[in-house]
């Protein structure tokens, strides 16, 4: 008899392992998403449909069914989870603006310009010739420099229009009594911005003043909305991502998100095809997991990396989620409060970060002095938030 209660309880015990697998599984899996689960009461000594609304953080909030909306919309990330909810600390982060001075509102003359020197009444001195009916002057060397009758070579580079006529003009002077020049651009080419990704309009576009990140996605004549991805929209300058929230600015007005831009910058619209989630664990393992459409909770992604196989500090499990550009959260995550039935699953959304530890940490700081190697690995394809807040100085 001994022996059959044994049996039975190890038969039980397997089948609601089980049981909790498939339950993680069919859990609806977006980033926001109202649902309701079952759990052991233990004052009533039964198992309760208990009915629950994920907010950004993936923290779970019980509901009164009786007086709760069909529906509910994302709320804001709070910094203090739920009750119930497996996220256990959050901190919410925020990276600072870009601010830099308003630019010279004159154009700057640089290499592959083409520039017009006429010298009124003196030809000869002039810097322009006409083929066909049409005027064509000298094009700016690498160096900035561009050859003229008698003058020879003449610096004209990171000069505006008006400093490169009173420069000629004194030049001119021990030829010419009171020489009066006139100096016109008419090929802008040494300023340029580039359009990427899922806009109208692509390609390279050249400034003929300067431009702000507003003017700069008009050029891209708009971008399709069923396959874009304006909330991971970025701009890139010398190889870096900038702290700037295109989406904020195009729906929310945000005038601190309009920047200006600099010769040689990116904007680029990424699609929302290839979105991905990463795992990494202690040792330098990791890797990057295509994001369903239908979704994917952390479970789910743990066990697609086969971290259970290495072994982990499963009670934490860190996740960086990034928000925007600017704004993000670090999470410390309770699986054992998920395999247990005490929490739902939580839900991942594009670019979360998961860490995985063998042993117990006590602060971000620890795991993060960890995972930076492998963040660095991956640098290219992680989101603008976690480039900018661990990658760059």
């Amino acid at each position: 008899m001994k022996r059959k209660k044994i049996k039975f309880k190890s038969e039980f015990y397997s089948y609601a392992v089980y049981l909790l697998l498939i339950i993680t599984f069919l859990l609806p899996v977006g980033c926001s998403t109202e649902s309701s689960h079952i759990k052991w009461n233990p004052e009533s000594k039964r198992f309760e449909t208990v009915h629950t609304a994920w907010d950004k953080t993936g923290a779970v909030k019980e509901i009164d069914v009786s007086t709760a909306p069909s529906t509910q919309a994302g709320t804001t990330p709070v910094s203090v989870p739920q009750e119930g909810s497996p996220v256990v600390q959050v901190e919410n982060v925020t990276i600072p603006p870009l601010e830099e001075p308003a630019p010279d509102p004159d154009y700057i003359v640089g290499p592959n310009d083409i520039i017009i020197i006429d010298v009124i009444g003196a030809p000869e001195y002039s810097s322009i010739f006409s083929s066909t009916s049409v005027f064509r002057g000298s094009r700016v060397d690498g160096s900035g420099y561009i050859q003229m009758p008698t003058l020879g070579l003449v610096k004209v580079g990171g000069l505006t229009v008006s400093q490169i006529r009173e420069h000629i003009q004194n030049l001119l002077k021990q030829y010419i009594n009171e020489p009066s020049v006139v100096v016109e651009v008419t090929e802008y080419k040494s300023s340029p911005l580039y359009i990427l990704g899922q806009f109208k309009n692509t390609g390279v576009f050249y400034m003929n003043q300067p431009f702000n990140v507003m003017q700069g996605l008009a050029l891209g004549g708009g971008y399709d909305a069923a396959s874009a991805n304006p909330r991971a929209a970025r701009i890139i300058r010398d190889k870096r991502v900038l702290p700037v929230d295109v989406y904020e600015l195009l729906m929310n007005a945000d005038q601190t998100q309009n920047v200006w831009l600099k010769p040689g910058d990116t904007i680029f619209m990424p699609d929302n095809k290839n979105q991905m989630v990463f795992v990494f664990g202690a040792g330098n393992i990791g890797m990057s997991i295509p994001l369903p459409t239908s979704g994917m909770n952390i479970l789910q992604a743990i066990a697609t990396a086969g971290m259970q196989k290495v072994g982990y500090h499963s009670r934490q499990a860190y996740l960086i989620r990034s928000l925007s550009p600017t704004r993000g959260q670090l999470m410390i995550v309770d699986i054992d409060a998920i395999t247990e039935g005490d929490a739902l699953p939580l839900k991942l959304c594009e670019g979360d970060v998961i860490y995985i530890p063998k042993s117990g940490m006590t602060s971000w700081n620890e795991a993060l002095s960890e995972i930076l190697p492998t963040l660095q690995a991956f640098g290219a394809i992680l989101t603008p938030f976690v480039q900018l807040k661990y990658l760059f100085d």
